[in-house]
């Protein structure tokens, strides 16, 4: 397994986790909206990042994007959810930073379970303007 910065051509394969991933997670937002939001995480939200792949000799397995101290993504290919590559990838940022915080949508609870278990808390209750979801803010600190 091995974690390192994504190449440029990589862009659709991501693309295709993040969307497929976001479909399953937020079952709750129309599919139409994902769809809707593909360009601008390939033209906008990935080329700001600072992206991280975890693969093995065949395939990527997941990524996860930062935006300075901001999560502003982790996504694991579905086949492969549960095997732990997001923990592995969110350890790899961790040992990165001193504080990271995020934003999840309050309906997922799996990512919700997902980062408190990883060490975050719920810092702040927000409405996600584009959704009207309910979201949480949540923050991980170095001790």
């Amino acid at each position: 397994m091995v974690i390192r910065k994504y190449n440029k051509t990589e862009v659709n394969t991501l693309l295709k986790i993040w969307y497929e991933g976001s479909v399953i997670a937020h079952d709750f937002i129309d599919k139409d909206y994902w769809k809707s939001k593909q360009t601008d995480m390939r033209e906008a939200y990935l080329p700001m990042s600072e992206t991280y792949v975890i693969s093995n000799e065949k395939e990527i397995n997941g990524f996860i994007s930062m935006v300075d101290d901001y999560l502003a993504a982790l996504f694991i290919d579905v086949k492969h959810q549960g095997e732990g590559y997001g923990k592995r990838l969110l350890n790899f940022i961790k040992d990165r930073r001193k504080n990271i915080q995020l934003k999840v949508y309050k309906k997922n609870r799996n990512a919700v379970d997902f980062y408190l278990r990883n060490g975050f808390v719920i810092k702040e209750e927000l409405i996600d303007e584009q959704t009207a979801e309910e979201e949480f803010l949540m923050e991980w600190e170095r001790v």
